[in-house]
């Protein structure tokens, strides 16, 4: 693998600041080509805008009681607090542990508007995401992993850490360690989460966070977990809090 890379002086002592901890998160649309950049800012242009609309579709749809998403939080989610939206995952004391935006969305509609709960990642469950996370676009990560929050944090970090799959690499070495190398025709960046759910353009559709990790471990040749796994959910508890200070760019644009 490592003929795929290559680094020039300038990226060498990057990696050098990076190791000694003194680079701040940098997104992922810094590491874009400017028709990339351009793509993803133009809300004409964005096709991560089409999954946004349908969002808001179901955000406002009725279900079968009559409520929906609206009812509490005001037609297109006017009445929805960005700062709150930031701050996901967070600790819920009823499930004593960590909540995934995606996963409050799901637990919303079914305490709140009596429907059936739908597994981790249903279409609909994205899109309610997107348009919900859009929702906060430009308002900074925070994600408080003080507390009880902090075992899952710490668990999220050794797996980002830990060697996995028949290449026997970790998450950390792309995205840390080679942060600014190209690996066939991408350049590496620092896995940033502040845009997701993002448009991907090797795909062509919409991807959650949990879908892209799952694509990263089959790219490593390891067994993925499945969406909403404590594995994922940890995860994202670190790679969320790793981006704080962030602004939201739900959705991005991404290879």
């Amino acid at each position: 693998m490592t003929r795929y890379l290559h680094l020039s002086a300038f990226m060498a002592a990057l990696l050098f600041a990076t190791a000694a901890g003194a680079v701040e998160p940098r997104s992922g649309y810094d590491f874009l080509p400017p028709e990339f950049q351009a793509m993803q800012d133009d809300p004409f242009e964005n096709p991560g805008m089409f999954t946004v609309d349908l969002g808001r579709e179901l955000f406002n749809a009725p279900g079968d009681d009559g409520t929906s998403c609206a009812t509490c939080h005001g037609a297109d989610g006017e009445q929805l607090r960005p700062a709150r939206i930031a701050r996901y995952p967070v600790f819920s004391p009823k499930l004593n542990g960590p909540v995934t935006l995606q996963k409050q969305i799901d637990l919303c509609r079914e305490e709140r508007m009596n429907e059936f709960p739908l597994t981790y990642d249903d279409p609909s469950l994205v899109a309610l995401e997107t348009f919900v996370r859009h929702r906060a676009r430009g308002e900074p990560v925070k994600v408080d992993v003080s507390g009880p929050m902090q075992p899952y944090y710490k668990e999220g970090e050794r797996l980002f850490r830990t060697r996995i799959g028949q290449l026997q690499m970790a998450c950390s070495h792309c995205h840390e360690q080679y942060t600014g190398a190209m690996l066939r025709d991408q350049l590496l960046n620092q896995a940033q989460t502040n845009a997701f759910p993002t448009h991907r353009l090797l795909t062509q559709d919409i991807s959650s966070l949990h879908r892209k990790l799952r694509d990263c471990f089959a790219t490593l040749r390891a067994m993925p977990f499945q969406p909403g796994s404590e594995e994922y959910i940890n995860l994202e508890v670190y790679m969320n809090a790793r981006g704080n200070g962030l602004p939201i760019e739900t959705p991005g644009i991404r290879r």
